[in-house]
């Protein structure tokens, strides 16, 4: 998620520096900052109402005695926030309800525009990755095109398609795919439906037939986090009709204010149970509260880098990472090895955003693709003697090194510059001094 939150975090980092270079805390200046971060909250799309009350029920927590004597009264300020947002969002992850009896049915509503048909095949891979066997159709008996472009997506991601082109009401279309799950034995039905550029009255009265002559084991409302608070107008209008059992938020990679997810969630009370972070099939994720939190307030979102990682390495891999922990020191070869392992894992400035920001600085200098190559070839145009022990570098190994990677000796020396401020931080995760887990994972699920 390249840009979630970008903007609301980077605000929250400004107020949160500005209290811990207090030292000790007045309940006078915890509500200078409680003022600062509600208007962070008001110009990052917020609505008003979720504001007031945070606010409120952050103050009540932060101007207590506990606080404010405190050794560190900032980061306990810091952590009733994340506390907060946390029960805003919902507490703790929501699993999608599939029941023993199958096939399940699965309904996805909401606008046209939203990514609904493409969320729609998103969550078909998605269910067949955790080994579920869907099937998904369409009710959109209007319009062949969003027909032939669930088929499409269907296809491409290996999963089973039913169609009923002679269908004159969405019902039929359920029903029939209802039978075809059954003979082909698939456990799930996801029906995507109709969508309107607006909400329009025609459209739900459709959706409600549908909901009140079928049993749907979740309804799924699917919003575009970039509209803000049209978001949460249209879950609004939709309630009316339907009664959705969760949110299912796209394009939150594109959403740099990020304040539409609280908003929604705070005023609905429907639990965001997914969100699609990419263009790709493969980029939907469960929504974790606690770690959107997280990285809303520049803590990162360290749990989920590390389930990526995991997905991407191999056993092999997993075994040599554990013995890399436990290695006394970590070489340019160890660094080489973890950058290539990067790759796999997703686009490098996806990888930085899921640091906490303290850690984002070191990282964010080995700037983007381009300079990933760049950097092996350096690495690969040193000597295995180099390698394993940088300090040897002298000028005319520099400029030798610098040559035969066809980069210059400025480059070299950034290298060895950022090498050595990630050496000292593996060797503070490897004592347990960054991070609790970093004894286990490396820096986080990696080796350094």
């Amino acid at each position: 998620m390249d840009r979630v939150f970008e903007q609301l975090t980077e605000k929250f980092a400004g107020v949160f520096k500005k209290l811990r270079g207090k030292g000790r805390l007045t309940a006078e200046e915890v509500d200078e900052a409680l003022r600062d971060l509600r208007l962070v909250l008001l110009e990052s799309d917020v609505h008003y109402r979720v504001v007031k009350d945070l606010i409120a029920r952050v103050r009540e927590r932060a101007v207590g005695r506990e606080v404010l004597e405190s050794v560190t009264p900032a980061e306990m300020v810091i952590k009733i926030l994340w506390d907060e947002i946390r029960q805003i969002l919902g507490g703790g992850a929501k699993d999608l309800h599939v029941p023993p009896v199958t096939p399940a049915l699965f309904l996805l509503v909401g606008l046209q525009g939203s990514g609904k048909t493409t969320t729609c095949g998103k969550l078909g891979l998605f269910l067949k990755q955790r080994h579920y066997f869907p099937v998904l159709t369409s009710t959109d008996t209007r319009r062949p095109a969003a027909r032939e472009q669930l088929r499409i997506l269907a296809s491409s991601a290996g999963l089973d398609f039913f169609d009923l082109p002679s269908a004159q009401h969405p019902l039929e279309v359920v029903q029939a795919a209802r039978r075809y799950a059954r003979e082909k034995g698939r456990d799930v039905v996801l029906v995507d439906t109709a969508g309107r550029l607006h909400v329009e009255e025609e459209l739900l009265q459709e959706l409600q037939r549908l909901t009140q002559s079928e049993e749907f084991h979740e309804i799924l409302l699917v919003l575009d986090a970039t509209t803000g608070q049209e978001a949460v107008r249209v879950a609004e209008r939709f309630r009316e009709w339907v009664h959705p059992t969760g949110i299912i938020l796209t394009k939150v990679d594109t959403d740099a204010r990020g304040g539409a997810v609280l908003s929604i969630v705070a005023q609905t009370g429907w639990p965001v149970k997914l969100i699609g972070v990419g263009e790709k099939l493969n980029q939907l994720e469960v929504f974790h509260p606690e770690r959107m939190a997280s990285r809303i307030l520049g803590m990162g979102d360290t749990l989920s880098l590390i389930e990526k990682i995991e997905r991407a390495i191999t056993e092999e891999e997993r075994r040599k990472l554990e013995q890399q922990v436990t290695k006394e020191e970590f070489t340019l070869e160890d660094f080489l090895e973890e950058l290539r392992r990067l790759r796999r894992v997703g686009s490098f400035e996806d990888i930085v955003n899921m640091l906490p920001t303290s850690f984002r600085g070191i990282f964010s200098q080995v700037d983007g693709e381009r300079n990933l190559k760049r950097t092996e070839a350096i690495i690969l145009s040193m000597t295995k003697e180099e390698r394993r022990n940088p300090g040897i570098i002298n000028a005319s190994r520099k400029r030798r090194i610098a040559q035969g990677s066809g980069t210059t000796v400025q480059e070299v020396n950034r290298l060895l510059r950022e090498f050595e401020e990630i050496r000292k931080l593996w060797k503070k995760m490897k004592k347990g001094q960054v991070l609790p887990f970093a004894r286990k994972k490396g820096f986080f699920g990696f080796g350094f």
